[in-house]
């Protein structure tokens, strides 16, 4: 991988507005900032688009590029079902003289910071509280009660995470956090440092 730019993390619970978060960031122009397309073994879900969403792959392909060792980070999430960051996505957004914005689960949000510190901001987002978490997910309409109960479970485990990460944002109040994401980004990219 060619060095280039900088790389701004964003991990949090399903449910903490990570996603909502980054879409935002990606529409300011003053960040400079692309999105990174995860990889992942699984077939394309209702609108999903390949190369947009995500790479998608068989499971042997994507078993066949961590042999040939071209992920950054990746992590078998289910049995047989792989996602991960290409090495050639960074790189291709850095040829194009952008910085890297990734909505990614915690463990690969650690991963990238501990391979790439000085050119790695690494943002938890925090929910208001478990209870708040399992509301938004509700809302959704898009999963079985089981399913939220999952995500409640490992919501639990990743929240502990949080002080492994550079800054943790409290997504009490959007507009609030999606300024103080922008500032944070902003002084980040400009300087290289969260102050």
């Amino acid at each position: 991988m060619n060095k280039g730019g900088k790389l701004i993390v964003f991990s949090a619970p399903s449910g903490s507005g990570k996603t909502t978060i980054v879409r935002h960031l990606l529409s300011q122009e003053d960040l400079n900032l692309e999105f990174s397309i995860s990889a992942a073994s699984r077939d394309p879900r209702g609108e999903e688009v390949s190369g947009k969403d995500y790479y998608f792959m068989s499971t042997k392909e994507f078993k066949q590029h961590i042999k040939n060792d071209d992920f950054l980070e990746w992590e078998e999430v289910y049995r047989d079902n792989f996602y991960g960051t290409l090495k050639s996505e960074v790189d291709r957004i850095w040829a194009k003289g952008k910085n890297v914005i990734f909505d990614i689960d915690v463990a690969g949000g650690l991963r990238i910071k501990s391979k790439f510190q000085d050119e790695t901001l690494a943002v938890f987002v925090k929910p208001p509280s478990i209870d708040e978490l399992k509301i938004r997910l509700k809302k959704r309409s898009t999963e079985s009660e089981d399913k939220i109960n999952m995500r409640i479970a490992k919501a639990s485990v990743e929240l502990a995470t949080a002080p492994q990460f550079d800054v943790i944002i409290k997504n009490y109040d959007l507009a609030v956090a999606l300024e103080e994401a922008h500032q944070l980004v902003k002084g980040f990219v400009n300087t290289g440092s969260t102050n």
